[in-house]
């Protein structure tokens, strides 16, 4: 690999340790390769049928990922992530995968381990990710798992996949789903994941569900709304992590200011993601038509060092946002964001009142709110944080 894309000339600085002269432009990237799956879950954002001609057609070419790959080393990028949709349905998967080796890049995959195949799991043997496989499980046992997939033998292929990475001894750590289907399964689920050598901790669970990122289903759209747990039992499965409480008022203490008007005060746009048609977005999830860009007219030079910076001054106009979320010390605990308010309402600065509801929620629960007090509403919100952290001790 080109020294020049990885290495850069380190100093001593003047009290002895290492100063990086010229730190990368790009630390990673994601890459959906495809937003094909051959599941069909009842909640997911994303995903179209894993037979859809029309969305394979559209689809970037090995040979144009390839060259994402090599401009992505050349701005000092050392990992990828590669998602979809399921990545490993690309006939050219291993192509692009041995590019990114190549390349020293290290790569991530997110994968619901289905296709996972004996050559597969050779490959990942022979040649390592250098990074842990990231496995989604939909449930414990058929009826559950096939109950989100809606694909029939989904959870026999999902079992095999699991125990080829085993077999092969490949690094891969799972995460869980809270859904009507999977509620009982949580300690079972848990308890299962305690046994893969490469889970350091209790695995995430997701219980905020999103809604389509394309805004392309109300049908699909009204599903996941059904599905979505209450702030409560959101709740719940935070609370079955004993440090919780303390890690939240902590994490409230460091980042718990409120943002004012400006839009990205997340961090989109560091860790920016390439969809499967050439379009780079801020993140995995923001599709605001006003906020991508077009790889096909431009470079991804151009893209990281002139168009995200300009996204990332632009401020909300939104008075609802301005009155609330801009002067909100939880705003930083809440999902709310860009992206979020596109796939909700189709603009970048309207609270989504379902994730309000939950950090309001959280925040009550850890003694930073009482009653029916919102967040907006709190002037001295560096004492309820310093109060609550006192009670922690």
């Amino acid at each position: 690999m080109p020294e020049s894309s990885h290495i850069s000339i380190k100093r001593a600085d003047s009290a002895g340790g290492l100063r990086q002269e010229n730190p990368p432009v790009l630390s990673v990237l994601d890459i959906e390769l495809t937003e094909r799956c051959n599941n069909n879950c009842v909640h997911c954002a994303i995903c179209q049928s894993g037979t859809s001609a029309e969305a394979q057609r559209r689809e970037l070419s090995a040979g144009e990922i390839k060259d994402l790959l090599s401009q992505s080393a050349s701005l000092g990028a050392l990992s990828v992530r590669f998602t979809g949709g399921e990545p490993l349905l690309r006939d050219d998967f291993e192509e692009i995968y041995m590019s990114a080796r190549k390349l020293g890049l290290r790569v991530l995959l997110f994968t619901n381990a289905r296709l996972i195949t004996p050559h597969i799991a050779r490959l990942f043997s022979r040649i390592p990710l250098l990074g842990k496989i990231e496995v989604t499980v939909y449930g414990m046992h058929e009826k559950s798992y096939e109950a989100c997939s809606r694909e029939k033998g989904s959870y026999a292929e999902f079992r095999r996949g699991i125990e080829l990475l085993l077999q092969y001894n490949i690094p891969f750590v799972v995460k869980g789903l809270m859904l009507p289907s999977t509620a009982n399964e949580i300690a079972e689920f848990e308890a299962w994941a305690g046994t893969i050598p490469w889970m350091e901790e209790k695995p995430a669970i997701a219980t905020i569900l999103y809604l389509r990122d394309r805004r392309d289903s109300h049908e699909r759209n009204d599903l996941i709304k059904k599905l979505r747990p209450s702030p409560e039992t959101h709740l719940s499965i935070l609370q079955r992590r004993a440090c919780y409480r303390k890690e939240t008022v902590g994490f409230c203490g460091r980042y718990g200011e409120p943002p004012g008007t400006l839009l990205f005060s997340c961090g989109a746009g560091r860790r920016p993601c390439v969809d499967p048609y050439g379009y780079l977005q801020l993140c995995l999830s923001l599709r605001h038509p006003d906020t991508v860009y077009s790889l096909k007219q431009g470079s991804l030079q151009d893209a990281i060092k002139v168009f995200i910076p300009k996204m990332r001054e632009m401020r909300a106009t939104n008075r609802d946002y301005i009155e609330r979320c801009a002067v909100c010390f939880l705003k930083n605990l809440c999902d709310q964001c860009p992206a979020k308010s596109w796939t909700e309402h189709g603009t970048l600065d309207t609270p989504v009142e379902y994730f309000c509801n939950i950090t309001h929620a959280i925040a009550e629960d850890i003694g930073l709110l009482q009653g029916s007090e919102k967040g907006w509403q709190i002037k001295n919100w560096k004492d309820r944080l310093a109060k609550a952290a006192s009670k922690l001790l």
